[in-house]
């Protein structure tokens, strides 16, 4: 198991605050104000806990009583977070009638989501007597999928929800650059 190392930004502690002055704020989160460093550090190890120093720009240093391996701790679940990947599905909905324009074009909006990694579900919806129509609606989905073959695979099968039909499809792994069929043909 490889792992990654979290770059949590030095601070001060304990005897290596070396200000006259701080700003003090207890382990509650309620602020005492300012006191000397001695008065602080006394304070601290009475609760036997740790003198952080949190904001080192201000003046005085406003540092707050707490338990400096929590902390740590804190520090670095946030730092995960931040770099975690949003997964995004984005959704495009298409009719049963739609013409050739309009679906070269969700075409076009497909390709760019599924170029920046978002999943995609598409939606064909069926509206009054259309919902006897669903070959229709699953030949609409097939021609997609077909279209977005080279950047993409089925993540779920087309199903029937309610009067909608729905396909969701992942993007392929280093598929990021590939280009559209419309692009290829016109370069030759």
């Amino acid at each position: 198991m490889r792992q990654t190392r979290i770059h949590v930004r030095r601070v001060r502690v304990n005897e290596r605050i070396r200000v006259p002055r701080v700003r003090l704020i207890d382990e509650t989160g309620k602020q005492i104000g300012t006191v000397l460093r001695a008065e602080a550090l006394q304070l601290a190890r009475s609760k036997s806990l740790d003198l952080v120093e949190i904001a080192p720009h201000e003046r005085p240093p406003v540092c707050k009583i707490m338990d400096y391996g929590k902390y740590l701790y804190q520090e670095k679940q946030k730092q995960k977070q931040k770099r975690q990947k949003v997964i995004k599905i984005k959704e495009l909905k298409l009719g049963v009638k739609i013409q050739e324009h309009d679906y070269l074009t969700k075409l076009k909006f497909a390709r760019e989501f599924l170029g920046n990694g978002n999943r995609l579900k598409i939606r064909i919806f069926f509206r009054g007597r259309e919902i006897v129509h669903r070959d229709r609606g699953k030949e609409i989905l097939e021609k997609m999928v077909d279209d977005l073959s080279d950047i993409s695979k089925v993540e779920l099968p087309s199903k029937m929800e309610g009067r909608q039909m729905v396909m969701q499809l992942i993007p392929v792994k280093g598929a990021k650059n590939a280009k559209t069929k419309d692009q290829k043909s016109r370069k030759e």
